[in-house]
């Protein structure tokens, strides 16, 4: 794992790029590298890359940027290629000689081999750069499910492209300039859709994407030879990101049989278990996060199948609520495989995060649960430096209620929903958000809608308030259509599927690269901690995205095929539990321990959020929370993300 970060010169008459410069923007990536910082520049200047170090494979000869042996290709990469050694076993029969033991200079003799093709022959998380002298072109490629971030800019003549954001405000070319489009987006959903940021002109390179541009005035050819004889070709216009890679959310190829129940455990089994073996290759101390949920419980069970020796395991506890806590499962299954299992329980104080929070993203990011994975993080980081997650199980095999939830929806006679709607909108509040009176008003909210309001309804922030939220200078910035075009998108490409596989590519394409993974990285990199996802393997995904539906929910158990698949290693009580996630208290913090801070952050007189937002409604809604009859703890804690984040802009 590592910060990446580089310029290129899109014009003539620019003044060279230098070495500092990139040791600066990589410093600005110290803590996704902690071991080390490097840069290097092409002698005409034209060119600029830089590198921050986390060690975690070859640790002595795998430092970066790294380059062919004659210097003309150049590499920056932030990830882990999982299938590097056979990749690298047929790269030797071609021709290629390597002169390190690292995943990174796969990806230097890779190029050489398949051009722009080489990002469909990896198999890993990865975000990378490629400078080709010799063609004078910059190519640029992020991993298929979007776990490693890569941001651009085309400014002052300039392309720049880095890990995060802060290593693009670091040029003195790239203007730190708020997008106001973004406001309506953030306060929907909590984030700013891909490919848009909360920043004017700077980009997000999207998930199974690529992207190259040329240098004016280099000799280069399209066309090159490798040492294998096979030549490469750039594909595609430049500065155009163009997908490589994209999940069929089918029931299988025409014609196919549908496997039996026995192949389909069978399959699932040997995929997952070798995922997971893939994923312990690594030369520092490695562990996994345990919350003694279904997806987490089953990694280190596999890795207990694998690992003779000590297990390190990690979780989470909260003192002030129960119903949070998850740590007498975690218990159960480090006791189970014999883990060493550590444990950590969070208060209150941890309000004080939310500047830490703020730095790690660069701009507002309404996910509360960035606070345990925040703490988890860096408590696990005194310990190991790479962790296994379950990260993309509820993803890839059914595992959120509102997967079921939005099958039944789309059953439902209109006249059932209106009249469900009316009795929720009827019922008390009732302060537990498990509670079955509060499921049912959640859910019959949401109904009767469109299923891409639907969704967003069920797992956003304020989409209902966007209009009473914004000042009246920005609210017809973005109309209903736009607002939820990225949740429509991902339902309608996939019309002709059930509805349970389109709720899960649905999911797959927003939720999980632009709200979970991005906390996973953000909060893990702020700590220089590695994370890894078994579920999010390429053959895993393809796997799960074809399954027939009643491989992933029978009656009322989610994630069936999970459960039916690995009864050896799932303890009963964890296989038969509800989806908690990884919340925390906020309905309780807000009322008890952070109600100073917010009332004097937010509604003081200092505050920034004014200048974009009305005053009232925010104010009505924090009335409303302080009074109990309703609970707005996820709204306010993204209304203070974004003012601590508008704060610290000043």
């Amino acid at each position: 794992m590592c910060g990446i970060a580089g310029v290129v010169h899109l014009a003539d008459g620019l003044e060279p790029l230098a070495v500092p410069l990139g040791v600066s923007m990589a410093r600005t990536l110290r803590h996704r590298g902690p071991d080390g910082t490097d840069a290097w520049a092409s002698p005409d200047g034209r060119c600029l890359l830089a590198h921050s170090r986390l060690k975690v494979i070859d640790l002595v000869t795998g430092d970066q940027p790294m380059g062919s042996p004659d210097g003309s290709v150049q590499v920056v990469f932030n990830g882990e290629i999982y299938n590097f050694r056979s990749l690298r076993s047929y790269l030797e029969r071609r021709g290629h000689r390597f002169r390190t033991a690292s995943d990174t200079e796969v990806l230097v003799h890779g190029w050489l081999e398949w051009g722009h093709g080489l990002p469909e022959q990896l198999d890993g998380m990865f975000a990378f750069a490629v400078w080709d002298e010799s063609a004078g072109t910059i190519f640029l490629a992020r991993d298929r499910a979007g776990k490693k971030p890569l941001f651009w800019t085309a400014a002052g003549g300039r392309l720049a492209f880095a890990s995060e954001i802060k290593a693009l405000l670091a040029l003195p070319w790239v203007e730190d300039r708020i997008d106001p489009t973004a406001f309506p987006f953030y306060l929907a959903y909590g984030y700013v859709p891909a490919p848009g940021t909360f920043y004017h002109g700077i980009v997000t390179l999207e998930p199974g994407h690529r992207m190259w541009a040329r240098v004016p005035g280099m000799s280069g050819s399209d066309t090159h030879r490798s040492p294998g004889g096979r030549s490469r070709t750039d594909a595609g216009p430049p500065m155009t990101p163009r997908a490589y890679w994209s999940l069929d959310w089918s029931s299988g190829p025409p014609g196919r049989t549908d496997p039996t129940e026995d192949e389909v455990v069978e399959q699932v089994r040997q995929l997952l278990g070798n995922a997971v073996e893939r994923r312990l290759v690594a030369d520092v101390p490695l562990g996994a996060f345990l919350s003694g949920g279904v997806d987490s419980t089953l990694i280190v069970g596999l890795m207990r199948e694998r690992i003779e020796g000590p297990i390190r395991t990690f979780s989470l506890g909260f003192e002030d609520d129960p119903t949070y806590d998850e740590t007498h499962y975690a218990r159960m299954a480090a006791r189970r495989f014999g883990t060493e299992h550590t444990e950590f329980t969070v208060g209150a104080e941890s309000v004080e995060l939310v500047d830490e929070l703020v730095d790690a993203y660069d701009q507002p990011f309404g996910d509360s649960s960035a606070i345990p994975t925040h703490i988890v993080s860096r408590l696990t980081r005194e310990h190991v430096t790479v962790a296994l997650t379950g990260d993309g199980g509820d993803e890839m095999f059914a595992g959120y209620p509102r997967m079921a939830a939005m099958v039944i929806a789309e059953r439902l006679p209109r006249w059932a929903s209106w009249l469900g709607s009316t009795v929720g909108r009827a019922l008390p509040h009732h302060p537990n958000f498990r509670h079955p009176v509060r499921r049912f008003s959640r859910f019959f909210d949401a109904a009767a809608l469109p299923p891409e309001e639907r969704m967003l309804r069920w797992i956003g922030f304020m989409p209902d308030r966007v209009s009473v939220l914004l000042r009246p200078e920005y609210r017809a910035l973005i109309d209903r259509e736009e607002l939820t075009a990225s949740f429509r998108a991902g339902w309608e490409s996939h019309d002709g599927r059930s509805a349970l596989s389109r709720t899960l590519a649905l999911n797959f394409e927003t939720y999980l690269p632009e709200d979970l993974l991005v906390k996973s990285d953000r909060c893990s990199m702020a700590h220089g901690l590695e994370l890894r996802s078994p579920f999010l393997d390429t053959a895993v995904m393809e796997f799960a995205a074809v399954l027939p539906d009643r491989y992933r929910i029978r009656g009322r158990t989610l994630k069936w095929l999970l459960k039916a698949a690995f009864p050896d290693l799932l303890p009963p009580d964890i296989a038969g539990r509800g989806k908690q996630g990884f919340g925390v208290p906020l309905p309780i913090w807000f009322r008890t321990h952070w109600k100073p801070m917010v009332e004097d952050r937010l509604f003081g007189p200092d505050s920034r959020t004014w200048e974009w937002l009305e005053r009232e409604p925010v104010e009505r809604m924090w009335a409303e929370h302080q009074g109990g009859t309703v609970d707005h703890g996820h709204a306010l804690w993204a209304l203070l993300t974004l003012e601590t984040w508008l704060r610290g802009r000043s």
